[in-house]
């Protein structure tokens, strides 16, 4: 967890049916789906993982992919529900707000009971949920869905001394080398793969949230290495900035040392992660499965460091938090291609029921992955919608805010009043807060579609998503508000 001081509806009636699943392979067997799921880790330095970019060549990469959340919980609450925090109502790691707890009431329905439903074989190694399993239930306790179950109940991210749930068995591992983490779950996740098909595998190393640290091997890997120095880092101007931005002093040299020590740090503690990708995907490879398996390679949320003087730590609207890395590999899955399309983790548990053929529940919100990964061009989304509640006892988190990334810009509204507009095509590193000068038509088009997707529930978030914002054309025939529209929202046409 993060010190304190830095841890930080709508709906629709229109005329078209809801999310459908269709089978997306011939093959005779339904495909394997494995999922690992990095802890923090941002989209940067992929290339230097030798695994890692091997598994991008063979694959796709997925190059706008965001979470809806910046944070461990709430990101991993949308992943297992494929809703929005809105919806889902977990909107930090603590309880009452957030954390296993809050989750617990959502357990009968999520991609776990999902793919087992389908007759899948599931198996969830690694992280979980933050606060799992707390003291209302006992430490053996497993979650609906889940056939196979290795998630530490204690010390959750130091890697060494923790207490491991194995499959009900309270199990206590110390401070060896072989007792590493992510070198047990690589084991676990091997052994997984080799036994009979479908199977479905959840793969959650913890790597590499803080303290990151490393298997003894990476020791000495990646001395002298520097976080990089971005344009925005230590940013020099911060005047048109929120205030929670303006009050960051700019970072001393003893400052940089750190965050130079974090980011080796970081890098040793992917290598481990590195090692795991190796060990799966020889693992596969060995029992003749490779080709017939879905590897999806994604993180919770991303980082940042020393960017817009922002030290370490996510949970901010900065693109260095919310854009996630998502590389996937598997039957017609294009190797070496990158996709520009807007995605969410949302978007993930549609994908593994796709895969598996099956159904899923109503109240999911994202869409389907699979006609991307076949190189299909089918009618897609144009913003992707992150929330974030700042919790009380999270005092070095930014204020509540709701933000909306387009395929051009992205646009973020605080409870204080304040606003953030970037320019994404000439101002990646996002340097000028445009919304004091910008168009007030771009900027009520921008606050618009934020309302709808930040309101919308089910179904009709696939149609917020797409339809809304500057268009002559919105809604369509067939589309209107039921209840109040929200503030800002385009007004009904015809």
């Amino acid at each position: 967890m993060l010190k304190r001081s830095l841890a930080c509806g709508l709906a629709f009636a229109f005329l078209a049916a809801p999310l459908t699943i269709t089978p997306a392979t011939a093959a005779k067997a339904p495909p394997n789906v494995v999922f690992i799921l990095a802890d923090d880790l941002d989209t940067a330095d992929l290339h230097r993982f030798p695994n890692i970019r091997r598994l991008a060549s063979s694959g796709t990469t997925f190059s706008h992919f965001y979470v809806t959340n910046p944070w461990c919980c709430p990101s991993r609450s949308s992943i297992l529900r494929s809703q929005y925090i809105h919806s889902h109502g977990v909107t930090s790691n603590r309880f009452p707000t957030g954390g296993f707890r809050r989750f617990k009431p959502l357990e009968e329905s999520t991609l776990g009971t999902w793919m087992k439903d389908a007759g899948y074989r599931t198996a969830l190694f690694g992280k979980y949920l933050n606060e799992y399993p707390g003291h209302e239930v006992p430490r053996t306790y497993i979650p609906p869905g889940w056939d196979e179950w290795a998630v530490p109940v204690t010390n959750l991210y130091r890697e060494y001394g923790y207490a491991l749930n194995d499959d009900g068995i309270i199990v206590e591992r110390g401070g060896q080398p072989e007792d590493y983490l992510t070198d047990v779950l690589a084991g676990k996740a091997a052994s997984f793969v080799r036994r009979s098909d479908p199977f479905f595998l959840y793969l959650s190393p913890t790597a590499p949230h803080r303290p990151a640290n490393h298997a003894p091997r990476h020791a000495d890997a990646f001395e002298g290495a520097r976080a990089p120095r971005t344009p925005s880092f230590n940013q020099e101007d911060l005047s048109a900035e929120p205030l929670w931005v303006q009050q960051r002093k700019p970072m001393s040299r003893r400052v940089t040392r750190n965050l130079d020590q974090m980011y080796r740090d970081r890098l040793r503690s992917t290598a481990g992660l590195d090692d795991l990708v190796g060990t799966v995907v020889s693992a596969l490879e060995q029992a003749g499965k490779l080709d017939d398996t879905y590897i999806f390679f994604g993180s919770d949320n991303g980082f940042h460091l020393g960017q817009h003087r922002l030290r370490s730590g996510k949970t901010t609207p900065y693109e260095e938090d919310i854009r996630i890395p998502l590389i996937v590999r598997g039957p017609g899955v294009q190797a070496g291609r990158v996709d520009t399309s807007l995605g969410s983790t949302v978007d993930l548990g549609p994908t593994f029921a796709e895969l598996a053929g099956t159904q899923v529940p109503g109240f999911v919100e994202g869409r389907s992955l699979a006609p991307l990964l076949r190189g299909q061009k089918v009618p897609w989304r144009d913003a992707v919608l992150v929330e974030f509640d700042k919790p009380d006892y999270a005092p070095g988190c930014p204020p509540t805010y709701r933000a909306l990334r387009t395929e051009t810009h992205a646009y973020v509204e605080y409870d204080t009043g304040e606003r953030q507009l970037y320019d994404m095509i000439s101002d990646p590193h996002q340097l000028t807060n445009l919304a004091a000068t910008a168009d007030p038509a771009l900027l009520s088009g921008l606050s618009g579609r934020l309302a709808a997707l930040h309101a919308c529930s089910g179904a009709g978030c696939r149609v917020a998503d797409t339809i809304l914002g500057e268009r002559s054309d919105f809604p369509p025939s067939g589309v209107q508000w039921i209840g109040p529209r929200p503030p800002n929202a385009p007004h009904v046409i015809g």
